[in-house]
């Protein structure tokens, strides 16, 4: 069998000479070749373009680690007198005047006129109580009273008969002594039985139980055929006097000193929000207790509106002189197991742990006596982890 064997062209010879399946298959390498090539350089692209964002990413971590790790503060400055501050201290609303109004007759309520929440004047009935045991004590006391009046008049006649016939010597000395020993004795009777009339008069008059003062009713414990003993054990009405009202509150000692009467006082409430009522400090005990170690005040209010009522809970604002210490935020202390410090700033923004001696607390402010100069940053709000030689940043 022959084959034909295929002869490479000569160098020089035409391309339209050679054969269509080698031209095919050399253009097919080259294909692949450059296929291969950009193949290539689409991985070495993807390649630089990975360690480039890797490069990238690493230094913002870099940098956010660091943003992250430096400790932003915010400071404060010492404050050197100033504004006087404002002392707050709860109390108790009382009446003026507040009395329980009892009865001084014993017996039976026979009815009752105002009742809580009225307002009455000095004078007005509350109350009428009967009392049929005062009316025959009185009845009786006349009877004596009137029996005891004959009784002296008698003696004032016989003295006078004893007296004619002694100056006749018809009756002894000693009778006519006698006689006049009877009448000193019926006049001093007469004079028992008067006091035990007005006696029984004046408890009688008790029956009408009257206000001792202007004031509202605050409380009434009795109702009609109640049984009142006289002796007062148990009060009919409580009666207070609302304009004007004062309040007691317990100054501490440090701030005792501060307080003086005639100084102007602030008053809240906390269901009146937004409004306050201003009094006046009426006086003071002027000593301390030992046992509280506080000193009282009494806080004048005037109640004309009748707005404020008796026996509130308030909040009393005393006004104080400026002090003349070195005052700082409340929030710049740090209480450690070593004692009482603030945190101070320098230029470089190292911390520096200062101990210092406070003296009276205002509540936003306390008074610091010694341990700074004055012209310290101090840290708002030191955390616990907060130590001498940290670097921190001041926020702006």
């Amino acid at each position: 069998m022959n084959e034909k064997q295929e002869v490479p062209p000569l160098e020089g010879t035409d391309s339209a000479a050679v054969p269509d399946g080698t031209a095919s298959s050399r253009r097919v390498v080259r294909r692949a070749q450059v296929v291969a090539v950009v193949i290539l350089l689409l991985l070495a692209a993807g390649g630089a373009r990975t360690l480039f964002s890797r490069a990238s990413n690493a230094k913002a971590l870099e940098a956010g680690t660091a943003e992250q790790a430096r400790v932003y503060v915010k400071v404060a400055s010492p404050r050197v007198g100033g504004a006087g501050n404002t002392l707050e201290l709860a109390g108790t609303l009382q009446g003026l005047m507040q009395a329980p109004v009892a009865a001084r007759a014993s017996g039976y309520v026979k009815r009752w006129t105002h009742d809580i929440g009225a307002r009455v004047e000095k004078g007005e009935l509350l109350a009428e109580i009967e009392s049929p045991e005062v009316d025959q004590q009185l009845h009786a006391a006349i009877a004596s009273r009137d029996q005891a009046a004959a009784s002296l008049q008698l003696t004032k006649s016989t003295l006078a008969r004893s007296e004619e016939l002694r100056k006749t010597g018809m009756i002894p000395m000693q009778q006519l002594d006698e006689h006049r020993s009877a009448e000193l004795q019926a006049r001093a009777n007469l004079a028992a039985a008067d006091a035990n009339v007005v006696r029984l008069k004046e408890l009688q008059r008790f029956k009408n139980v009257v206000a001792p003062f202007s004031g509202i009713i605050t409380k009434r414990n009795v109702d009609v055929g109640d049984l009142i003993d006289g002796g007062g054990a148990r009060p009919l009405f409580i009666l207070s006097q609302t304009d004007p009202l004062r309040v007691y509150v317990d100054v501490p000692q440090s701030y005792a000193g501060l307080v003086k009467p005639g100084q102007p006082v602030s008053i809240t409430q906390s269901e009146m929000r937004g409004r306050a009522f201003k009094g006046q400090v009426a006086r003071t005990s002027g000593s301390i207790d030992p046992a509280s170690r506080t000193m009282q005040v009494e806080v004048s209010l005037p109640n004309r509106e009748g707005l404020l009522l008796p026996g509130a809970y308030v909040q009393v604002g005393l006004p104080l002189q400026g002090s003349k210490e070195m005052t700082i935020p409340t929030n710049a202390l740090m209480f450690r197991a070593e004692g009482v410090r603030v945190a101070a700033v320098d230029a470089a923004g190292k911390v520096k742990l200062v101990p210092v001696k406070v003296g009276r607390n205002f509540g936003p402010s306390v008074e610091v006596i010694d341990g700074i100069r004055g012209d310290e940053r101090l840290v708002m709000n030191p955390s616990d982890s907060l130590a001498e030689g940290d670097s921190v940043s001041v926020a702006q």
